[in-house]
């Protein structure tokens, strides 16, 4: 079973974890997000936030655009945070496979969110989109609301940038068909 990562985030993501599972409920599996293969996924936002940066400083030093420097400069600097947000947020999820249902626990910037979804509820076939550097999207169940940071544009539903994304679809095929009690990995 991959253990969760030793960060800042560490006690509270085990505290969720213990306070969600129902009594008698196994862990199969659990993991969490490769936030840097995800950080790297949206790197084209430095690519354009950094020259974004680099214009605006210029066009400030020569007093070319006066009023509109702050949110000019506020722009290129969102632009450049946002992959480390996302990464914060990563280091603030856990996935877990039961012997009942999956479930992704955030406690993101002080809200604690779990959300689950019953074996019953998932699609037939599970799919995998690769999103390179190892890591994939494990999505297995459909028509879920686009609001949710684990749904992609289409209402896909899943684990989002698991590493070894086959392998996880692997133990959840065997935890749903009833097979894997708890993974020894």
């Amino acid at each position: 079973m991959d253990d969760i990562r030793a960060t800042p985030f560490s006690a509270g993501l085990r505290r969720l974890r213990a306070e969600t599972l129902h009594d008698g409920e196994q862990v199969v599996w659990q993991g969490q997000p490769d936030g840097v293969a995800r950080m790297f996924m949206w790197r084209f936002l430095w690519w354009i936030g950094f020259p974004w940066l680099l214009l605006t400083v210029i066009a400030i030093s020569n007093d070319w655009i006066g009023r509109a420097a702050q949110p000019l400069l506020m722009l290129g600097v969102a632009m450049v945070a946002a992959p480390l947000v996302m990464l914060l947020q990563d280091l603030q999820t856990l996935y877990l496979i039961t012997d009942r249902r999956t479930l992704i626990l955030r406690t993101a910037w002080g809200r604690r969110t779990v959300s689950q979804t019953p074996f019953q509820a998932m699609d037939a076939v599970f799919e995998i989109l690769d999103v390179g550097g190892g890591a994939g999207h494990l999505n297995f169940a459909s028509g879920r609301s686009t609001r949710s940071p684990d749904t992609d544009h289409t209402g896909r539903y899943g684990f989002r940038c698991v590493r070894n994304a086959p392998r996880v679809r692997d133990i959840l095929e065997a935890a749903r068909a009833g097979k894997m009690r708890r993974s020894h990995t």
